[in-house]
């Protein structure tokens, strides 16, 4: 439990680091680091079956799946 708790918080650490970016409008490193955190909480929630946490994070996953295409591919 005290690794999941560890990527809680490095989680939270990176989307809130990717919220400061958007902030200061520094795109694209806002949506590496958001996006990062996002991939982080989504698989906690995933490992102890917490649906809540699940459906707010795993749900973020595909919007910043279309702001990387974006980026890469300007789609």
């Amino acid at each position: 439990m005290e690794r999941i708790e560890a990527m809680k918080w490095a989680g939270t650490a990176l989307i809130l680091t990717g919220i400061l970016l958007t902030n200061l409008d520094q795109y694209p490193f806002n949506i590496f680091f958001h996006g990062a955190g996002v991939v982080f909480w989504s698989t906690a929630g995933y490992i102890t079956n917490d649906k809540p946490v699940m459906a707010n994070f795993g749900l973020q996953i595909p919007l910043f799946i279309i702001g990387y295409s974006k980026l890469f591919f300007g789609l």
